[in-house]
């Protein structure tokens, strides 16, 4: 019972890092190091990147019918803005998907460490600062979704492929990125949320083939705590896709730049004396 407890706390920082620019990768690896759960380094190396399809879900459900091309409360018009609005997400993916496959074991291999992680959480935590100041006297040309051209699309979609640095946090790359090219916060959260979609699927895909050929399959209780995990992030992510998109109504994202800067220092210097005593 107490490795479902474990879980269950993973999947609420999961829940909430997914979509605020702080890292939901970052923190599961800084997580891990204080809340270790019984399992094989192939079910964990799995687990983190898998228990987002529990966060995804969040956003299919809350904008289910702003993603369906089909819905029949949509005049033509929507409808063709739709497609064209996933057409976008495609050509975004594209980037990340494709540097994603090559250099995925490698990027494991060197940098899910807690030095990269902290070092960027500080440096994405001071850029989130610095474009802040710099979206003060820079009003955004894009507050609409069907305004996002597919240049745009692309050029965030470049900004996503920072993301694979574990730390980074891909929702903080590309809402950076968004406001960099005159996005919107609105605009540049939900077209976050919707990159998110294909990129995470494709992903956990890689990760559970992966998982299958080389790790051998689930052992034990694991297939169960990875379905709580995906539940409770599943839970916590349409409290948290709720409350960011209500924030940043009133507010910009300075707050979460400081967050990061703190809590990457807090990190450094923790596992920086921690080296020092063992």
């Amino acid at each position: 019972m107490f490795e479902f407890f474990k879980v269950i706390l993973l999947g609420i920082v999961e829940g909430i890092t997914e979509w605020l620019p702080i890292s939901s990768t970052g923190h599961l690896i800084l997580v891990d190091e204080f809340i270790k759960l019984k399992a094989s380094d192939a079910f964990m190396e799995m687990f983190n990147v898998v228990i987002q399809l529990g966060a995804i879900m969040a956003v299919v459900v809350l904008y289910f019918n702003k993603l369906n091309p089909f819905s029949k409360r949509k005049s033509k018009k929507q409808k063709v803005h739709t497609i064209q609005l996933w057409m976008k997400v495609v050509v975004a993916c594209i980037p990340a998907g494709v540097l994603g496959i090559l250099f995925d074991d490698w990027m494991e291999a060197h940098f899910h460490n807690y030095i990269v992680v902290s070092i960027m959480l500080i440096v994405y935590g001071v850029l989130f600062i610095l474009v802040e100041n710099w979206n003060k006297v820079n009003k955004p040309s894009v507050t609409k979704l069907s305004a996002l051209t597919y240049k745009t699309a692309l050029l965030i979609g470049v900004f996503q492929v920072l993301s694979l640095v574990p730390g980074t946090s891909r929702s903080g790359a590309t809402i950076i990125g968004a406001l960099l090219l005159g996005v919107s916060r609105h605009v540049a959260a939900e077209f976050t949320f919707f990159l998110a979609i294909p990129v995470m699927f494709g992903a956990s895909g890689i990760k559970l083939l992966k998982f299958f050929t080389e790790g051998g399959g689930f052992v034990g209780m694991e297939l169960a705590l990875l379905i709580v995990g995906c539940i409770v992030s599943f839970i916590v992510s349409v409290i948290a896709i709720k409350f960011l998109m209500g924030y940043i109504k009133k507010n910009d994202f300075k707050v979460f730049g400081y967050y990061r800067i703190i809590l990457g220092i807090l990190v450094l210097a923790y596992f920086g004396i921690t080296a020092l005593m063992a």
